[in-house]
C-alpha cells in the first residue's frame, strides 16, 4: 500500500508541475501577442502588390502602431537572417585558412558598400520573385536592413573565434572534442557576450537605414512600404516637424520594447558564458527571463527544445577541413603548398574576370576623366572617415572600458546607448540644414558629423562587450599589484579590450562609408545640401538611375576599402590575435 501511495503521489506531483501557475498567466499574453504579430505580418506580406499603390502613407499618429509593427517585424526577420549568416560565414572565415583570404576582404567590402548600392541592383530581383505580392518588396526591404546588420555581427564572431583562449583550446583537444563539439561547447559560448552586444548595435544601426529600406527610389520607380521609415520620409518631404516628433516617440517605445523583451534577457542569459573562475560580482538581471524561469507550463514546454539543441551539440561530427588546429599540426606540407597555389590562381582568375566585367560595364557610360574625379571624391570621403573614427575612438574607448568594468552601470547605460545608436541621423537633417543655410556654413565640413553619429556606437558597444568579458580574477590581480595610470592601460586594459577595439573600429569604418550615402547628400523638403565626396556621388547617381556611374562609385569604394583592409585592419587583427588578448 505504501509503495502504491508513493507512486500516486509522484504522479500527482508530475501532473501538478504541468499545470500553469500565476506566472504562466502573466507570460501567456506576451506569447500570444508575439504569435499574433507574426500572423498579422505574414497576412500583410502576402497581400497583392497593388495595395502599396492604393494605401498611401498617412501622417496621422493613429497609423503609427501599425507602421511600428511592420517595421519591427522586418528588423526581426533581418536579425534572424543576420545571425544565421554570422554563424556560417564567420566560421568559414576563421577556420579555413584559404577561405579567410577571400571572405574577410569580401566582408569588409560588403559592410562598406552603401545600402542604396544594394537596393539599386536587388529590388528588381526580389520583386521578380513575387511579381504579384507585397512579399517581393518586403524581401527587398528586409535584405536592405540585413546589409546594415550582418557585417559587424560577423566581424565580432570572427574575432572571437580567432582569439579563443589557448588554454581552453588545449582542454577541448584533451577531451578529444570534434570540431563540431568544440564549436558549440567552447567557441560559440565564448563569443556570446560580444555577439549579443553587436546584435544590439545591429538592431540599433538598422534604424539608421530604415528610411532607405522602406521608401525605395531607383530612377523613376518608387516603392513605399508601410512603416516608420516611410512615415519619416513622408514627414521630411512635407517638412512636418510634428510628425517627426511622433516618430521619435514611437521609436523610443519600440526600442525600449526590444530592450526589455529581447536584449536584456539575452544579456542576462549570456552572463553564464563568462570565461572566469570567480564570481562576476553584480550579475545582469532581466524580469522577462526571471518570469519564464518561474513558470511551470511554459518552462516545461521549453525543456524539449533545450534537450534537442544540447543533443545536437554533442553529436561527434568530424569536420577536419575546418579545424584550424589540425591544419597547423599537419606534416604533409607539399599537398598544402600545391593546394595554396591552385587556390590563389583560382582567386586571382575570378577577381580579374569580375574586374574586367565591371570595367566593361562602366566604360559604356563613363570616360577616363570622370574616373579620376571619382577617385578624388573617394580620397575626400576617406579623409572624413579616418578623422571621425580617430576622434570617436579617443572618446568612446575610455568610456566603454569604464562602463564595461561596472556591470551595474552597463545595465543602466544599455537602453540609453541603444536609443542613441538607433536615433537616425535623418531626424537631425532639419537642424543641420536650417543651421547651415541660416549661417552660410560650409557643407563639406558641417555635414561630416552626420557620418559618425550612427557609426561611433560600434566602437562603444564593442569596447563595452570586451571590457565586460575581462575575467574578474584579472581585475583583482591588477588591483592587488597596485597597477594604476598609464601602466594600467598599457599592461592591462588596452591588451584586454584591444581585439574588441579593432572590431569596433573596422565596423565603424565600414559603417561610415555606408553612412556617407546619407550624410553627404541631405534633403529637407525642397532644400538640398551636398558635400563633396563619394557618398554624395553615389546618392546622386542612384536618384537619377545612372547604373554605370553607380557601379563606378561602388567600385572605387571597394578599392579604398580593400586598401584599408590590407594595410591597416588585417595587420591590427594579427596583432590582436598574437599579442593583445588573454
Amino acid at each position: 500500500m505504501d509503495f502504491g501511495f508513493n507512486l500516486n503521489r509522484t504522479a500527482n506531483a508530475s501532473a501538478w508541475r504541468l499545470l500553469p501557475n500565476r506566472w504562466d498567466f502573466v507570460a501567456f499574453p506576451l506569447i500570444i501577442c508575439l504569435i499574433a504579430m507574426a500572423a498579422i505580418g505574414f497576412h500583410q506580406t502576402m497581400a497583392p502588390i497593388a495595395t502599396l499603390k492604393t494605401q498611401a502613407i498617412s501622417l496621422a499618429p493613429s497609423n503609427l502602431p501599425e507602421y511600428a509593427l511592420r517595421t519591427t517585424l522586418r528588423m526581426l526577420a533581418a536579425m534572424i537572417a543576420s545571425l544565421v549568416f554570422t554563424l556560417i560565414y564567420g566560421t568559414l572565415a576563421a577556420k579555413s585558412r584559404r577561405a579567410e583570404k577571400v571572405l574577410v576582404p569580401i566582408l569588409d567590402i560588403l559592410q562598406s558598400v552603401p545600402v542604396l548600392g544594394y537596393i539599386s541592383f536587388t529590388v528588381t530581383f526580389f520583386i521578380a520573385l513575387f511579381p504579384t505580392r507585397v512579399a517581393g518588396a518586403e524581401c527587398a526591404a528586409i535584405f536592405a536592413i540585413f546589409t546594415s546588420q550582418a557585417w559587424n555581427m560577423t566581424f565580432s564572431f570572427y574575432q572571437s573565434l580567432r582569439t579563443t583562449p589557448r588554454d581552453l583550446e588545449e582542454v577541448a583537444r584533451s577531451f578529444h572534442l570534434t570540431a563540431w563539439q568544440r564549436f558549440w561547447k567552447l567557441e560559440v559560448p565564448f563569443s556570446m557576450p560580444g555577439l549579443i552586444w553587436n546584435m544590439m548595435m545591429s538592431m540599433s544601426g538598422g534604424w539608421f537605414f530604415v528610411v532607405a529600406s522602406e521608401a525605395i527610389t531607383v530612377g523613376n520607380n518608387t516603392i513605399t512600404l508601410p512603416g516608420i521609415g516611410a512615415y519619416l520620409a513622408q514627414a521630411i518631404t512635407e517638412k512636418n516637424m510634428g510628425a517627426v516628433g511622433w516618430v521619435i516617440l514611437t521609436m523610443t517605445i519600440v526600442i525600449l520594447g526590444y530592450d526589455q523583451l529581447l536584449f536584456r534577457p539575452l544579456v542576462a542569459w549570456a552572463d553564464k558564458f563568462r570565461m572566469e573562475t570567480t564570481s562576476s560580482g553584480v550579475a545582469p538581471e532581466s524580469w522577462v527571463l526571471g518570469l519564464v524561469r518561474r513558470t511551470h507550463l511554459i518552462h516545461r514546454l521549453l525543456v524539449p527544445a533545450g534537450w534537442v539543441f544540447a543533443t545536437a551539440a554533442r553529436v561527434p561530427l568530424r569536420l577536419p577541413s575546418f579545424d584550424r588546429a589540425n591544419l597547423r599540426m599537419t606534416k604533409r606540407k607539399a599537398p598544402s603548398r600545391i593546394g595554396d597555389i591552385v587556390w590563389s590562381i583560382v582567386v586571382i582568375a575570378v577577381t580579374l574576370y569580375v574586374v574586367w566585367r565591371v570595367v566593361s560595364y562602366v566604360r559604356t557610360g563613363v570616360d577616363l576623366h570622370e574616373v579620376g574625379h571619382v577617385l578624388v571624391l573617394g580620397l575626400i570621403t576617406l579623409l572624413r572617415v579616418a578623422v571621425l573614427i580617430a576622434i570617436s575612438s579617443l572618446i568612446w574607448v575610455p568610456l566603454g572600458v569604464m562602463i564595461g568594468l561596472r556591470p551595474a552601470l552597463a545595465e543602466k547605460v544599455q537602453p540609453l546607448a541603444q536609443f542613441l545608436a538607433a536615433f537616425p541621423a535623418n531626424l537631425l537633417f532639419p537642424i543641420f540644414v536650417i543651421v547651415i543655410v541660416r549661417f552660410h556654413l560650409n557643407p563639406d565640413i558641417w555635414l561630416s558629423p552626420l557620418i559618425v553619429l550612427g557609426t561611433q556606437w560600434y566602437i562603444l558597444f564593442n569596447v563595452i562587450a570586451g571590457a565586460s568579458s575581462v575575467p574578474t580574477e584579472l581585475r583583482y590581480a591588477a588591483q592587488n599589484l597596485g597597477v594604476t595610470g598609464w601602466l594600467k592601460w598599457k599592461r592591462y586594459l588596452l591588451p584586454a579590450v584591444f581585439p574588441s577595439v579593432v572590431t569596433g573600429a573596422i565596423t565603424a569604418s565600414g559603417g561610415s562609408w555606408n553612412a556617407s550615402i546619407v550624410a553627404e547628400y541631405v534633403t529637407w523638403g525642397d532644400t538640398k545640401l551636398e558635400a563633396s565626396g563619394l557618398g554624395s556621388y553615389i546618392a546622386h547617381m542612384t536618384a537619377t538611375g545612372d547604373f554605370p556611374r553607380i557601379a563606378l562609385g561602388i567600385g572605387v569604394m571597394c578599392v579604398f576599402v580593400m586598401g584599408l583592409n590590407h594595410f591597416v585592419w588585417r595587420r591590427l587583427y594579427r596583432l590582436a590575435e598574437d599579442r593583445m588578448h588573454f
